[in-house]
């Protein structure tokens, strides 16, 4: 009896009010929204309450500053595929096909959306304040680890040559949507991540990219 009502009250601790999650949700995307529009330098945790209409009280409590907010909101609305925030990679996948999701979801993300409109942002704060700098970097070093890690597993199951570095590898992939993004008017077409692992990769098992 006593285990039943351990578990009966373990659900009802973790239970997070919906609520408070929509509060939440609104409060990170006001944010990156702030950090877009008008630059790290202008953000303000004030404006980010007006956005997202939630009290500046509650914002406070949950983010005491704008950095522990900026980062909140990169690492929440944007998770990797693979990454630990995102769970376990689904068990069917095979490596080509882990690496080609992580690619194509870093594509996803530099092509119209939040995250993308403020990356100009974020690689001009990170020129001139340490904070965001460390945190920028830090923020993009997690997220390359995961593709390191997958081209890692790929060239020692033998989808990829074993003449690949995985560390170079990660920084051409992802490399290539930044420079898509930042340097050129055409952001990368997410379907065209296959093709892009391909050619720094190698073609799969017969000539298939996939």
């Amino acid at each position: 009896m006593r285990q039943t009502e351990s578990r009966t009250e373990t659900r009802t601790q973790t239970r997070v009010d919906p609520r408070i999650s929509e509060s939440r949700r609104l409060v990170l995307m006001a944010a990156l929204e702030e950090l877009a529009e008008v630059g790290y330098g202008g953000f303000a945790i004030e404006s980010v309450c007006r956005r997202s209409g939630v009290a500046k009280s509650t914002v406070y409590r949950h983010w005491p500053g704008k950095l522990t907010l900026v980062a909140d909101a990169l690492r929440s609305l944007n998770v990797q595929p693979g990454s630990a925030m995102a769970g376990v990679p689904p068990s069917g996948q095979t490596p080509r096909e882990r690496v080609v999701e992580i690619v194509r979801h870093l594509a996803t993300a530099f092509t119209g959306s939040t995250v993308a409109a403020c990356t100009p942002a974020l690689v001009d704060a990170a020129e001139h304040e340490t904070d965001i700098r460390d945190l920028f970097h830090e923020y993009n070093a997690e997220r390359r680890q995961t593709l390191v890690d997958a081209v890692t597993d790929g060239v020692v199951a033998g989808a990829f040559p074993a003449r690949v570095n995985p560390d170079l590898a990660a920084v051409a992939l992802a490399g290539a949507i930044m420079y898509r993004r930042l340097m050129t008017p055409t952001p990368m077409n997410p379907s065209d991540a296959e093709a892009l692992v391909a050619t720094v990769l190698g073609e799969g098992p017969s000539g298939r990219r996939g």
